[in-house]
């Protein structure tokens, strides 16, 4: 019995979806719950399980369509695969092996003239012209190998100089459509920027306290909340003890008005194939660090296989994100509107800085904040990097609440 498969009920505030990729095709069997298709929207993967065993029908929306709810993707054929068809049975072994086309000797004589004269001219298209062949000669170039721009195809000695330039091989480019994350993530990030007054602040952090710290720790940490312990779950932590000292840099305008949140909703980004994905880690403020570690941590893994949902990655107050897992050094991050602020972690490096009056190496860190100017001022955003600072820098106040 056939059935249509539909697009499923999509989140709230999500109108369409875009067919971004089939795992089966028409004739191919699968197994009940099995992912048949793949629905894009502008954040989460949707996947389309198969109701039953059966065998895929037909395919009636294509990869790269716009779907609705509701909409028919294709049919569904309830049952077992018919049994692939043997079309050499029944035939001698000559008669299923190919044979080769038996060419006419005119049809030889016409080849090897087309042949010869592609070797005498070097091109299909027409016969090089004498620079050309002079510049190949000096740049040992196969005229072959060079397409040629001239009239009828000619090859120039620009193009063969171009050739030269261009490595030898041909100069290739590749159009691809946009995604839905990606067209969404530009949106944002050029609405950020059409939107806020965006302006960066800059500090720096010793943080050879927290990773002394770690190396004491790490292992029980581990053995006794099942998760690793990273820096990010300490940014967090310090980052939420200084938002509540500088309640404007977790503030968001709302029209002519200034939200001002009495909770912490740290958003972290997270890279992923398709993009970049901020989860929101909720009330942080009142988790410990393996809380934070733990919740960081599913984020990440549901983003990277496309399982997370669009509720994790609605709402958030500020964000964190950590270009020094790819080796930046230093960079000023884009608001996640409507936010008002968002903090930068970055590489860390071993520096000599003075300390006690003596010249040390420790490993340090730049940090950077970003904030919409419109209501956060230059003073509240160097003491809220001053306050992340201090609190990374003797981490055991900051984990003693003091």
């Amino acid at each position: 019995m056939s059935q249509e498969i539909k697009v499923p009920n999509l989140p709230e505030s999500v109108s369409d979806a875009t067919v971004a990729k089939w795992h089966k095709k028409p004739g191919e069997s699968i197994a009940r719950d099995e992912n048949l298709v793949d629905l894009e929207t502008d954040k989460v993967v949707l996947e389309v399980p198969a109701p039953a065993d059966g065998v895929l029908k037909e395919i009636s929306a294509e990869e790269g369509e716009t779907v609705t709810e509701g909409q028919v993707l294709g049919l569904f054929e309830e049952g077992e695969a018919p049994a692939a068809e043997d079309k050499s049975e029944g035939k001698s072994d000559g008669e299923a092996a190919s044979k080769p086309t038996e060419e006419t000797s005119s049809d030889k004589d016409e080849s090897s003239k087309r042949d010869s004269g592609s070797r005498d001219q070097g091109q299909p298209g027409g016969a090089p012209s004498p620079s050309a062949r002079r510049a190949a000669a000096e740049g040992e170039v196969d005229l072959k190998e060079v397409s040629g721009s001239g009239r009828g195809g000619r090859v120039t000695k620009g193009d063969v100089m171009k050739h030269i330039q261009g490595g030898g091989g041909p100069r290739q480019e590749e159009r691809v459509k946009m995604s839905r994350l990606r067209s969404r993530i530009a949106e944002r990030m050029k609405e950020a920027q059409n939107t806020a007054a965006i302006l960066t602040s800059f500090n720096e952090v010793n943080l050879k306290a927290v990773m002394d710290l770690r190396a004491r720790y790490k292992d029980d940490f581990q053995k006794r909340h099942g998760v690793k312990l990273g820096f990010m779950s300490f940014f967090v932590k310090a980052c939420c003890e200084a938002l509540q000292k500088h309640p404007v840099v977790n503030a968001s305008v709302d029209g002519d008005e200034i939200v001002y949140h009495g909770y912490q909703d740290i958003g972290v980004a997270v890279s992923t194939d398709r993009g970049l994905l901020v989860p929101i880690v909720r009330d942080a403020h009142r988790m410990g660090l393996a809380e934070i570690e733990a919740a960081i941590g599913d984020y990440a893994d549901k983003a990277r296989k496309g399982t997370i949902q669009l509720e994790d990655l609605q709402g958030g107050t500020f964000t964190i994100t950590n270009g020094g897992v790819f080796g930046s050094l230093l960079s000023t991050p884009l608001l996640n509107m409507p936010q008002s602020a968002i903090l930068g972690m970055h590489a860390i490096k071993e520096r000599p800085i003075a300390e006690n009056g003596e010249i040390v190496i420790r490993p340090m860190m730049y940090i950077a904040l970003s904030y919409d100017h419109r209501i956060v001022d230059g003073k509240d955003a160097v003491q809220f990097l001053v306050a992340v600072k201090e609190a990374l820098e003797d981490p055991a106040r900051m984990l003693l609440g003091l």
